[in-house]
């Protein structure tokens, strides 16, 4: 992690697209592109997203403020206490991309809700093997 007050620190320069990269246990690699507003240190890094494009269907309201919590700072909220990592929970059950690293178990079972996964609203989980998570410039837009 590079750290949410610095992500912020770097939001504040412009616009940016938040890009999501994951890849499951078959070698499945997917992306969603969202662009994104990150509050400060004072609104618990609120993170509020837009779906732009992608190759997984969404699993993270949009439009919604969305506030990162962990375990030890949840207010009230189960979710960080059942999922390690910080992340922003809204209902618990869509994604966590900072949970602990979990392997399939044998015969290719997926431990559902545990681990790094994305679980869209009306679809299966996705066990995830990698996750990667980058900001750019909407300026850099015309590179891809």
């Amino acid at each position: 992690w590079l750290g949410l007050k610095k992500i912020y620190s770097i939001t504040q320069q412009g616009n940016y697209l938040l890009r999501i990269e994951l890849q499951d246990w078959r070698g499945n690699r997917r992306h969603i592109e969202y662009s994104f507003s990150l509050g400060g240190p004072s609104t618990n890094f609120t993170l509020q997203l837009a779906r732009m494009s992608g190759s997984i269907p969404n699993a993270l309201p949009e439009h919604a403020r969305l506030r990162f919590s962990i375990g030890d700072t949840a207010g009230g909220s189960s979710c960080p206490h059942r999922h390690p990592g910080g992340w922003w929970h809204s209902e618990c059950e869509e994604t966590n991309l900072n949970g602990n690293y979990v392997t399939p178990r044998s015969r290719g079972r997926l431990d559902r809700g545990k681990g790094l996964y994305w679980k869209p609203k009306k679809g299966r989980y996705y066990l995830l093997k990698s996750t990667k998570i980058m900001i750019h410039p909407t300026d850099l837009k015309s590179f891809d």
